[in-house]
């Protein structure tokens, strides 16, 4: 008997001890709750704003700020994931692969970032001497079209489109 009062007793109290912790979480009242649009003006603490960390010294525009609130990171979401490799090379970097790959004969391929090539466009290796300074290019190879310089990966697909006046990477297909 005092077994089964016992028990009982522990019952009793675990079951208003759980009734007090769910009355302590429930949710406050809905005038309490600010709904803000993405580009309402944050509170003073708040550490990110629209997706950047807001804290002073942060760095402007990192690669963790969502696309939809930076252009930059929009853009590189457009590229297939090889490209990105090339898309973060340095204009001096850029323009030693044109420089160097240039003046090799030309295909007949109007082609992009994205793009498949057709298994009649001849591929060289990337040369040593381009591999020794921008190291990214090992084991790629290349053509030479329309004044652009395409870097190709195993599959066949460009992943580095590099042109005389910007050489920078394309914007790829969408």
């Amino acid at each position: 008997m005092r077994y089964a009062l016992l028990r009982t007793s522990a019952l009793a109290l675990a079951f208003a001890a759980g009734i007090g912790l769910a009355a302590a979480q429930q949710q406050p009242p809905a005038a309490d709750v600010q709904q803000r649009a993405p580009n309402a003006a944050a509170p003073a603490n708040a550490a990110f704003v629209n997706g950047a960390l807001a804290v002073p010294g942060a760095p402007a525009n990192t690669d963790t700020v969502p696309a939809k609130f930076s252009a930059k990171n929009a853009a590189d979401d457009a590229l297939i994931t090889i490209a990105y490799t090339f898309k973060t090379l340095t204009d001096d970097e850029r323009r030693a692969i044109y420089q160097a790959l240039k003046g090799q004969p030309a295909a007949a391929v109007n082609a992009d970032v994205g793009t498949e090539l057709p298994p009649g466009i001849e591929l060289r290796p990337v040369p040593n001497e381009v591999a020794a300074r921008v190291p990214q290019t090992k084991d790629y190879r290349y053509a030479v079209t329309n004044d652009r310089v395409l870097l190709v990966g195993t599959s066949r697909i460009v992943v580095g489109v590099f042109g005389d006046a910007t050489a920078s990477v394309g914007e790829g297909r969408r």
